[in-house]
């Protein structure tokens, strides 16, 4: 008996004990948009080894919930309701009762489209598409969506507004899947509002082909999806901003600064609305670089930046129509921006008409001093030029575009596209130059010129595709037409004086008063029919045949002035030419498909047979050629687990020259840098590898990606150098070389320290570029490298602070080999230098409608030379502004560049040439300002229905 007592005493006790350790866990859940308390939500507790179910409950009509003996540990919390998108959160139960923070979950419409997860999972990986969820990332109020793509893992967006993600530069930023004022990717993340977005999705846009047959072709382009939320498509929202005020320092006789700043958008039914005005002269501009490329396909060579990234550039020489480079993140610039987006579906949907005209102007002045080295073999030749630009140019684009579905099931569809480009430039530039050679210090050539241009340019290019599906799965037929043409009038006046000297004695001069015109006509025709099969459930074939017809017409002439008639009409027959040219290329092909839930991969090839056939009218001169070529690709994607995808793609084409590159004409524009044109140009043919791997884990919020890009050229094209070492002239023609290569890698890593509750992220890479240049008979190949490594830290408070630390580090090697005319031996010569970039931004949040934000950027700038000076300068800005009436609207000053150390460098190898140049820069100054975020009022949520049953759940 007594032994039975004591049993039962240490049973109970035993079970008092356990009980002590479990303990109840309560919280309330909430509707983020409108406020409403949720009732009938499921909250589930999870095991995190395993998911196994240790508790749920439903929520009341007050929206609270209780699990009562729960064990003290660390467990996953799952919120589920029909009109909702899940929450996951990881939660740790320490206390005898335990309250959970208010949890917010997010409606969702029709289908469970999203996984919202708190406090690690803002993000996921559906297929090749990254998705982040947008209300999971905080940012100040009435932010833009530019300021939202900063807080997500992966996307970079630089101090110039260009956007990468997962390494790769973004071309095109949709909305709702359609373009947004054009393909300008700044006008969308610059306008909306965040608070307008519910995902961002980050993808590789293939064509409409290869969407529709579902075979890569290997045209893609990086792309970000702004998907609007549902009530946001509604009604109308917009804004109205501006701000004013004076400078200081040297710039305070200036005009002061301004800007306005407006935007509005309207949602009715299946008609879409948009219009912007954007007018200041602080620098904010409409115009991307990549409207520079819509005016033809020029072949293109690389330099690597100090930055390590890839610039290219035109191939040809200095012409007539060569449009002033204009880079808006120096100099002064006035700039006038409009634009409209019309988009609307007609006739039960069948029907999509998309249409966006915009229009740009540009004043734009700027000082820039360029110091140049060249080694020519021998002796390295230094240029020193102080060039002053004013520009002033407008732009007209039209954009648009038809989609028909043919039948009631989309069968046959048929798009027609349009855009078209009017582009006026009026230019003055005038240079001082002087050219010395490094080694011994003697004087080789004088430069005074000013350069007047006047360039219009008209382009035009007309697309329709149709589609058509079988009745038997994946058995398609689709058409395509595409016609471009692209009009130049150009003008150009050149008064120049040349100073020139030998072992460092004047010897002469030479005077340039010159007029030069373009009259340029390039057309493009190109038809494709594509034939798909499908040979099994996996396998399908495709068939296809193009044809293209590159046309082109180049009349360039040249006039001295006549002091006589006081005109410019002594024609210069070495100055002058009439050029046509035709190209045709037939390229009939085949690919092989197979898709399956894990793997994907296609390849095939196209041979191509081209044709040349150029004419010189001045010297009554053919030239003819013909080409047989074959395009490679392949691509293939492995999915191997949830959320993690590796994709390699390998494609060949070849690149023909321009007309630029094929005419036979000597200009004059530079004398000491006299280009001519080769019309025994042979076309190129480039090879490109590129490997792509991103993976994210869900429960431990810890995201990847690694890329890697190979292109090989054979046959490239590049200039041919003569140098003359004494006077310091250069003689350049393109030509083809072999040799060319560039490899680029980037990753990133990035992962959230819960403990901290901290952002960390990783971003290394590494770029190579072996170039091949032809100088005075000889094949010179520069290798440069460029290896750097990114590192942030972001934490935040929600209405407390947000604070965020980047630094940037890179290494930057140049390495060649050379013959020493001199010497006669062959030379190798270094030249190295690193950057750095230290920035530090910081928000903080007073009573909710108070906030200071302040940025803080140091840059660093090794000098290339033991003979240059490092260049360290500082940036910082602050703005204090204060929202009123529930965030609609704000009153603000700004202050920029506090320290007034602004200043534009940059560093940079071509080849054997190295080159930094300096640049004005708007310095210090300060701004009030006003907006007005205006939009319909939300509509009323409507009755949630009763969530999922217990024995569902399980």
């Amino acid at each position: 008996m007594p032994k039975s007592i004591a049993l039962f005493i240490c049973c109970l006790f035993v079970c008092i004990c356990t009980k002590a350790q479990q303990t109840n866990l309560s919280g309330t859940i909430k509707d983020t948009t409108s406020g409403n308390l949720v009732k009938n939500a499921v909250v589930v507790i999870l095991s995190p080894k395993d998911s196994v179910l240790v508790g749920f409950a439903r929520t009341k009509d007050n929206g609270s919930y209780n699990l009562p003996n729960i064990p003290a540990g660390k467990y996953i919390l799952m919120v589920m309701h029909p009109t909702f998108a899940d929450y996951v959160d990881d939660i740790e139960i320490k206390d005898t009762d335990t309250k959970v923070p208010l949890v917010a979950v997010t409606p969702k419409s029709k289908l469970l489209e999203a996984v919202i997860v708190k406090a690690g999972g803002s993000m996921r990986i559906k297929g090749d598409t990254t998705i982040y969820t947008a209300d999971s990332f905080k940012v100040s109020a009435n932010a833009n969506v530019e300021e939202l793509l900063k807080k997500m893992p992966g996307i970079q967006v630089d101090k110039n507004g260009e956007i990468k993600a997962m390494g790769e530069v973004v071309e095109k930023v949709l909305v709702d899947g359609e373009e947004f004022f054009g393909d300008d990717p700044g006008m969308a993340v610059k306008n909306l509002r965040a608070d307008a977005i519910k995902e961002v999705q980050v993808f590789k846009k293939k064509s409409d082909q290869a969407e529709f047959t579902g075979i890569d072709d290997g045209q893609s382009k990086q792309t970000i999806n702004l998907k609007l939320k549902e009530d946001k498509k509604k009604g109308y929202f917009g804004k109205i901003e501006a701000s004013a005020g004076p400078l200081t320092g040297d710039l305070k006789d200036e005009d002061h600064r301004y800007n306005t700043n407006s935007m509005f958008s309207s949602f009715k039914g299946k008609r879409k609305l948009s219009a912007f005005l954007l007018n200041g002269n602080t620098g904010q501009d409409g115009l991307s670089w990549q409207d520079m490329e819509k005016y033809g396909s020029n072949d293109m060579n690389m330099e690597m930046t100090d930055d390590g990234g890839m610039m290219f550039f035109s191939g040809g020489g200095q012409n007539a129509d060569d449009e002033p480079y204009v880079n808006t993140e120096n100099g002064f610039i006035n700039n006038l921006n409009a634009g409209l987006q019309y988009s609307n579906k007609f006739n039960d949907s069948r029907n999509t008409l998309n249409l966006s005209p915009k229009y740009n102007s540009q004043l734009y002045d700027n000082t820039q001093q360029v110091y140049t080295e060249n080694n020519g073999g021998g002796e390295t030749l230094v240029t020193n030029k102080l060039r002053t630009s004013d520009i002033n140019r407008q732009n007209v684009k039209i954009s648009g575009s038809y989609d028909m579905k043919l039948d009631s099931a989309a069968n046959n569809t048929l798009k027609f596209t349009v855009k078209s480009n009017f582009y006026h430039t009026e230019s003055d530039e005038a240079e001082v130059s002087n050219t010395y050679g490094k080694e011994n210090g003697e004087n080789k050539n004088n430069v005074d010129q000013r350069i007047q241009k006047e360039i219009d340019k008209k382009s035009l290019n007309l697309t329709a595709l149709y589609k058509h599906k079988f009745k038997k799965n994946r058995r398609t037929l689709s058409l395509n037409a595409d016609w471009y043409t692209l009009s130049t009038d150009a003008e150009n006046y050149l008064d120049r004086t040349t100073e020139f000297f030998s072992d460092g004695v004047y010897t002469g001069s030479q005077v340039i008063d010159q007029l030069s015109t373009s009259d340029k006509q390039t057309n493009r025709w190109s038809g494709k029919v594509i034939y798909t099969e499908p040979l099994n459930k996996k396998f399908s074939l495709e068939l296809s045949h193009e044809i293209s017809a590159n046309t082109g017409k180049n009349e360039q002439n040249t006039f001295d002035f006549n002091p006589g008639s006081q005109k410019f009409d002594l024609l210069v027959d070495t100055l002058t030419n009439n050029f046509d040219q035709t190209i045709i290329t037939n390229k009939p092909g085949a690919k092989i498909s197979f898709n399956s839930k894990k793997i994907k991969y296609n390849f095939g090839t196209g041979v191509g047979f081209t044709n040349f056939d150029l004419k010189n009218l001045s010297l009554d001169t053919t030239y003819q050629r013909n080409f047989t070529n074959f395009f490679p690709a392949a691509n293939f994607t492995y999915t191997y687990k949830s959320n993690h995808s590796l994709n390699i793609n390998y494609n060949g084409r070849t690149v023909q020259p321009t007309i630029n590159q094929l005419q036979p004409l000597r200009n004059n524009f530079d004398p000491l840098n006299i280009y001519e044109g080769n019309p025994g140009l042979e076309q190129s043919f480039r090879h490109t590898l590129s490997i792509n791997h991103n993976g994210y884990n869900f429960i431990k919020d810890r995201w990847s990606y690694q890329g890697l890009s190979v292109n090989l050229t054979e046959n490239a094209i590049t200039n041919e150098r003569i140098i003359n070492l004494d006077s310091g002239i250069t003689r350049s023609r393109p030509t083809n070389t072999n040799g060319n290569i560039s490899m680029n890698f980037w990753g990133g890593l990035g992962m959230k320290i819960k403990k901290l509750d901290l952002r960390l992220n990783f971003s290394p890479n590494l770029n190579y570029n072996r170039f091949a240049d032809v100088i005075n008979g000889q094949t010179v190949f520069t290798n440069t490298t460029a290896a750097g490594m990114s590192v942030s830290l972001q934490k935040s408070k929600d209405k407390k602070y947000d604070v965020s630390i980047w630094n940037n580090f890179r290494y930057n090697y140049n390495r060649g080999k050379q013959f020493n005319y001199f010497s006669q031996k062959i030379e190798t010569n270094v030249r190295n230098f690193s950057t750095n970039q230290l920035n530090v931004e910081g928000t903080v949040y007073y009573k909710k409608v108070w906030s200071i934000q302040t940025d803080y950027s140091f840059f660093y700038n090794q000098a290339a030379s033991e003979d240059e000076q490092n260049i360290k300068y500082s940036i910082w800005n602050a703005r204090l502004q204060r929202t009123f009436k529930n965030n609609e609207f704000t009153a603000f000053v700004m202050v920029r560049d506090i320290l007034n150390e602004n200043i534009g460098i940059s560093q940079t190898f071509y080849g054997t040439q190295f080159t930094r140049e300096i640049n004005d820069r708007l310095k210090r100054y300060a701004m009030l300002g006003f907006r007005w975020d205006f939009k319909n009022k939300a509509p009323k949520a409507k009755e949630t229905p009763p969530a999922a049953t217990a024995e569902e759940i399980k």
